[in-house]
């Protein structure tokens, strides 16, 4: 079950909330928790298991933890969690791209292959299983007190809001809000609002651009075009920033309703300015992440390296945030190609950068861009070969005329003018100009015109989404490798 479904949408999101505020507030967690298990289940079937363990497995090991803490050995409970965390991953995620390389090097020597059944992958892993690693990594540091009820501890891993999609919530940065949240007419009407933005961009944006997508990376090298790889590039652009960031609009807005403050998870990566400022503003939740708990730790480990040190954990670094994305050399050489631009801004690109103009620094970072997402869309090198064969001039067909009838269509054209103003702060400036944003918490008072007039708005949106998604338009799920 995703967000953007009839299922969700019509059926099981009205009845978490009417079950949710129908009980005594400490019930609610209680409540929340079954509701999610249940999400998880609808879904995965017996693989709510693999959950269920890790948060058997982490909530008795935070308690260990701080319980050992002064006695010495914490750190073998600490690092023995955090071993099994990442081997649950491993054994889901990387097992047959490990076998299959394995494999290979095993044919150079003539030895026979070994044999591994598909192993499935359950959706949200990553996710989750940060969400862990953040918890136990915040207890060892004494940030944070071990949870001692198994129900909140539950909820935090398993929440059913930003569970599949992120952002990955940081145990610190929500310790507070699980034992006790109070939800508000305007908290709940701010995350109304911010789950039909998401909604929206899902599925009026991204799905459209995707059709377009798909076929364009199905084409076969001899029918791939110049015109038609950039416009596959161009439609990616769009689609992969609109589908992860109005998952987590939806997310964000979700939580509001249920009480929580999630970090937001994007900000307009589309206007920067250097790599460097692509990476602040685009999955935030993942780059924070990665930043606090594995690039400091080596810089700093590797300090009398010099800056060989930070080239080495930015290598380490992008080389995993590639991996965590999936388990394919494409996407360790997705995260490698943005590490290397990262390396040359952090010893001195960054100096000549900021000397041109803002245009052509805005050039820079998409052409980089540009340069990756074949790696991160192509299923295969050879996909990703041929793409960027055809998107510098080495293709033997124009294949003009096909693209333009078939692909260009009036919807693609209306998604990818409203995906090109909407990726840029527009509605944020008239959000600040005129409607209202949460400070502290608080949605601020609305200009009752703009309030109204936004209201209709959102409301064609929804009713637009939903009518998409009844007639059966093509609604893909793009984070079952995560």
């Amino acid at each position: 079950m995703v967000f953007s479904s009839i299922l969700f949408l019509l059926l099981f999101l009205p009845i978490a909330l009417l079950f949710y505020f129908s009980v005594f507030s400490n019930l609610k967690n209680t409540v929340l928790l079954l509701l999610s298990l249940i999400f998880y289940t609808w879904g995965e079937g017996f693989y709510v298991v693999i959950m269920l363990a890790s948060i058997s497995i982490n909530y008795v090991a935070g308690l260990l933890i701080e319980h050992y803490r002064e006695k010495g050995v914490s750190r073998y409970f600490y690092y023995g969690t955090i071993t099994i965390n990442l081997g649950l991953l491993a054994t889901f995620k990387y097992s047959n791209f490990l076998v299959d390389n394995i494999n290979v090097l095993l044919a150079l020597v003539s030895i026979e292959p070994v044999l591994l059944a598909p192993v499935h992958l359950p959706i949200g892993i990553s996710f989750f299983t940060f969400q862990a690693i953040s918890y136990i990594i915040d207890i060892y540091r004494g940030d944070n007190a071990a949870v001692r009820n198994p129900i909140n501890m539950g909820l935090y891993i398993a929440s059913f809001p930003q569970l599949i999609a992120g952002p990955i919530v940081r145990y610190h940065t929500i310790a507070d809000q699980i034992p006790q949240r109070q939800v508000t007419v305007e908290k709940f009407a701010y995350g109304v609002k911010r789950f039909i933005i998401g909604l929206g961009k899902k599925v009026l944006i991204a799905n459209t651009l995707s059709v377009v997508v798909d076929q364009i990376y199905s084409l076969p090298e001899s029918e791939l075009s110049f015109f038609g790889a950039w416009l596959g590039i161009l439609c990616y652009t769009l689609q992969i920033y609109f589908d992860f960031s109005g998952y987590s609009d939806m997310a964000i807005g979700l939580g509001y309703m249920f009480g929580f403050k999630f970090m937001e998870n994007f900000n307009y990566p589309y206007i920067s300015q250097s790599m460097q400022d692509f990476w602040r503003r685009w999955h935030i939740s993942l780059t924070s992440f990665i930043r606090d708990y594995l690039f400091l730790p080596i810089a700093i480990k590797r300090r009398y390296w010099g800056k060989w040190g930070i080239i080495y954990a930015f290598i380490i670094s992008f080389s995993l945030v590639g991996l965590w994305h999936g388990a394919s050399w494409n996407f360790i050489l997705w995260g490698m190609l943005h590490g290397v631009f990262l390396i040359t801004e952090h010893l001195g690109f960054t100096r000549v950068l900021i000397r041109f103009p803002t245009i052509f620094k805005l050039l820079y970072v998409h052409f980089v861009l540009a340069l990756s997402w074949p790696l991160f869309r192509a299923d295969t090198l050879s996909n990703a070969w041929a793409h960027y064969k055809a998107m510098f001039g080495f293709s033997s067909t124009t294949g003009l005329e096909y693209q333009t009838s078939i692909l260009i269509t009036y919807p693609v054209i209306t998604a990818i003018f409203f995906g090109l103003i909407f990726s840029t702060p527009v509605y944020q400036v008239i959000e600040e100009r005129f409607g209202s944003k949460p400070e502290n918490g608080t949605p601020s008072t609305s200009n009752p015109i703009y309030a109204l007039s936004s209201a209709l708005i959102l409301g064609v949106i929804f009713f637009a989404s939903v009518l998409s998604l009844s007639a059966g338009a093509y609604n893909p799920f793009i984070y079952f490798r995560f």
